[in-house]
């Protein structure tokens, strides 16, 4: 089943959130053949599982931290997701990465905490856009993942992995279909060699300026699972054509 998920990054007061659900849920009926994730930013969480709880689209979280609790200040901890009812966590994003200085290894951490809680972690992976002009996409996203789940190469099937080029994140210039199906099947490849046993379980989503007019090109293509969308879920009638967009 495709997974279309919602990244609204440092967007929405609790108020705009009720009234984007609201306006969401009714426009979207009942998707039987495909999941919907909404992660908005923490502190709005709690309304928005209020207002998901007897609906058909799935909560998550954008970041969490590994360690289930201490003196941490500022982070929030997998046990404080699951009582919201967070089925999933969006780990290692491009801005993480890149503005906050994640390393691979607390990447790593954060998946295996993930998986011990019983969260579905969405690891995402992808090239600057030296890294491309240089040839080395495969190469960048290869040592991505092996990091990432180094030491956990067997629950491969208790994830996903979104791949978002960050040259196309927020751009306006999204990888081509083709382009993106390349990468997929490269990772799609390198699961099958970190863990012979999978049972391919693992959606490979894409993500990087996903819009209304764009999407139904990308789910075209079987090796595109799903979407991780940014600035077009912020509005409930773009997000929903993007979910119904296959």
């Amino acid at each position: 089943m495709r997974l279309i998920a919602a990244n609204w990054k440092m967007h929405k007061t609790q108020r705009e959130t009720k009234e984007f659900l609201e306006s969401f849920l009714k426009l979207l009926g009942n998707p039987a053949d495909r999941e919907v994730l909404i992660c908005p930013p923490f502190t709005s969480l709690c309304v928005a599982s209020e207002i998901l709880k007897d609906s058909p689209v799935k909560l998550g979280a954008q970041n969490c931290y590994y360690e289930r609790q201490g003196a941490f200040t500022g982070e929030i901890s997998l046990p404080m997701l699951k009582e919201l009812g967070c089925e999933y966590v969006i780990i290692g994003h491009s801005e993480r990465r890149n503005i906050f200085l994640e390393s691979d290894e607390l990447i790593n951490k954060k998946l295996t905490a993930c998986l011990e809680e019983g969260i579905r972690p969405i690891l995402c992976v992808g090239e600057k856009l030296e890294d491309r002009e240089a040839g080395l996409t495969f190469k960048v996203v290869e040592t991505q993942i092996r990091l990432a789940l180094s030491g956990i190469e067997s629950y491969t099937d208790s994830l996903d992995i979104a791949y978002e080029p960050v040259w196309a994140i927020g751009t306006g210039v999204p990888a081509t279909p083709e382009d993106a199906v390349s990468v997929h099947r490269f990772i799609r490849e390198l699961l099958g060699k970190l863990n012979p046993k999978s049972e391919g379980k693992t959606r490979i989503l894409y993500g990087g300026s996903v819009k209304p007019d764009n999407a139904k090109e990308f789910m075209k293509y079987e090796e595109i699972q799903g979407f991780l969308v940014g600035g077009a879920s912020l509005k409930p009638e773009s997000f929903v054509q993007i979910v119904n967009s296959f």
